[in-house]
């Protein structure tokens, strides 16, 4: 109960379990409306300190300026589709959310997209259902000393691979972010993307969408695939390119599929279900009583946390707690340089340092590892990536994080660095300062290579010999691709040495774009960094 003897109001916008409302506990005002409905819903956020939604609630910028008391908008479940996290935290409304509710129950969907691939038990049951007895028609494969290619070996990715080995399977994955050290204590063998292409007999995704990820499983990966392979996505729809599987079912590259999410959704009609080989079901990746529960009580103790005034484990936007208030504008600041960081190394370090130097040590700046830690995993697990969550991955996957801080910093007030060891024992830094009183985000140095430049959306960094003619050449080849360049730093640490640039643009370079930038120049390193939300 608050100072003025107020209940706080939670609304619950669509059906929870009863455990959820019994997880609130009777310190609250409990309200009911239909989410879907949108006006029911403007009317009914008013004067509400809490939302409580599933998927089919759409809490938009609309709805957040039509809230006048919003504290916490809580979904129960993992994706924050339906949900404008940036206008929520523009208002200074917490959005949390259930990252690990359903991480069971998405990984036995994909196990059982596999069998039902095999196997063709749906078009099997449908068939005698109608009358039809055809045992010939319907013959499948064994699981048995076949080869799984996980694509993507999160946690979700984890979980299949440990169930999938257990029917004998032998497991490989793909993942740049793993250690092969790691993979191997799991009995998981590392490849390259085109040798589990090659190798597989069931490709299973597990990614997050990003720029990078989407169409990852297009029409030239499709034709490296092992004649007669079943490839399952129940992650992202848009990773497996849904044009370019028809077409390899129609060619007879590929045996069958099981799908369980789509580009746009809702689908029900689509050139994939015209073939008796694919599998679909319509995203039930969460869509279990235990997964709902579970989210449901997650989010209701978060609620309770944050309407308390306490540490919240699953904030999506901000962390809990007391922050000082010269730390807070830092937050941003440390994530999309681990963004950076991990768009430089193209892998996961074996160590990670986050360092903190100038005035703002007199804070406790613990967050500011919180946050740079979230950056780096934000573009790599197919999960949300919270404060909390975050060193969990870190510890998954073996890699050492350390904290240092010092008060002296000779040419920035405040200046955060995120360093890390690679493998081969490379080392990858970036730093960054908030300029202003406007708080400018920029970057200060990117390993050895000082540098100034404001942050933004879409970046690229190269690397190569100092010599003329690299910066026209850089220039007219973004022009012909019709990509302007907003900024640019060049350093070197002497004349013919190695020189680095630095260029931020109005659009993301395309991989090709980039490919041939970096043939021309002879860069050793070329990496671009997306940034857009």
């Amino acid at each position: 109960m608050s100072a003025t003897g107020r209940k706080p109001v939670v609304l619950i916008a669509e059906e929870l379990s009863p455990a959820t409302v019994d997880a609130l506990g009777p310190d609250f005002e409990i309200r009911h409306c239909n989410g879907a409905d949108r006006a029911e819903l403007l009317g009914a956020i008013k004067g509400v300190d809490a939302i409580l939604v599933r998927s089919a609630t759409k809490v938009d910028a609309e709805a957040v300026a039509a809230a006048d008391r919003l504290r916490v908008i809580a979904r129960a479940g993992v994706g924050l589709d339906n949900v404008d996290v940036s206008a929520a935290t523009k208002a200074g409304v917490m959005v949390v959310n259930a990252p690990t509710s359903n991480i069971v129950t998405a990984a036995e969907l994909a196990c059982g997209l596999i069998i039902a691939t095999a196997r063709n038990i749906p078009q099997a049951n449908t068939a005698l259902k109608q009358g039809e007895w055809k045992r010939n028609k319907y013959t499948g494969v064994e699981l048995s000393e076949k080869t799984l290619g996980v694509v993507g070996l999160g946690r979700i990715g984890v979980l299949v691979a440990q169930r999938m080995a257990a029917f004998g399977m032998k497991v490989v994955a793909y993942d740049p972010y793993v250690q092969p050290a790691r993979a191997a204590q799991m009995g998981v063998k590392l490849l390259s993307l085109d040798e589990l292409l090659q190798s597989a007999d069931f490709i299973t995704v597990h990614l997050p969408k990003t720029p990078e990820t989407l169409g990852l499983i297009g029409d030239e990966a499709l034709h490296k695939v092992k004649p007669g392979v079943r490839i399952v996505n129940a992650a992202r729809g848009g990773i497996v390119d849904e044009e370019a599987l028809a077409s390899a079912l129609k060619e007879g590259r590929v045996a069958g599929a099981g799908l369980d999410v789509y580009a746009s959704e809702p689908c029900t009609d689509s050139p994939l279900f015209q073939f008796d080989s694919v599998v679909a079901t319509p995203h039930l990746g969460a869509s279990t009583g235990e997964a709902q529960e579970k989210a449901g009580i997650s989010v209701a103790k978060s609620v309770r946390l944050a309407l308390a005034g306490e540490l919240v484990p699953d904030a999506v936007n901000v962390q809990g707690g007391v922050i000082a208030e010269d730390v807070r504008p830092g937050l941003p600041l440390a994530e999309r340089l681990g963004r950076i960081f991990t768009a430089l190394a193209g892998e996961v370090a074996v160590r990670l340092d986050v360092e903190v130097r100038g005035e703002i040590t007199q804070h406790d700046v613990k967050v500011l590892e919180l946050s740079a830690l979230k950056g780096v995993f934000e573009d790599v697990v197919d999960e949300t990536v919270s404060y909390v969550n975050a060193p969990l991955f870190a510890q998954e996957r073996g890699v050492e994080v350390r904290l240092t801080t010092s008060s002296e910093s000779p040419e920035h007030r405040n200046v955060v660095t995120v360093r890390g060891t690679l493998a081969d024992g490379e080392e990858v830094s970036v730093s960054g300062t908030l300029a202003g009183p406007k708080h400018q985000q920029k970057i200060v140095g990117v390993g050895e290579h000082d540098i100034e430049l404001a942050l933004a959306d879409h970046m690229a960094f190269l690397r190569y010999a100092d010599r003329p003619g690299v910066v026209g050449t850089l220039g007219r080849i973004l022009g012909e691709a019709g990509i302007n360049i907003a900024g640019m730093q060049v350093s070197r640490a002497e004349e013919g040495g190695e020189a680095l640039v630095a260029l931020t643009v109005d659009t993301t370079i395309p991989p090709t774009v980039l490919a041939e930038i970096a043939g021309e120049v002879g860069a050793t390193s070329a990496r671009a960094v997306n940034l857009a939300e």
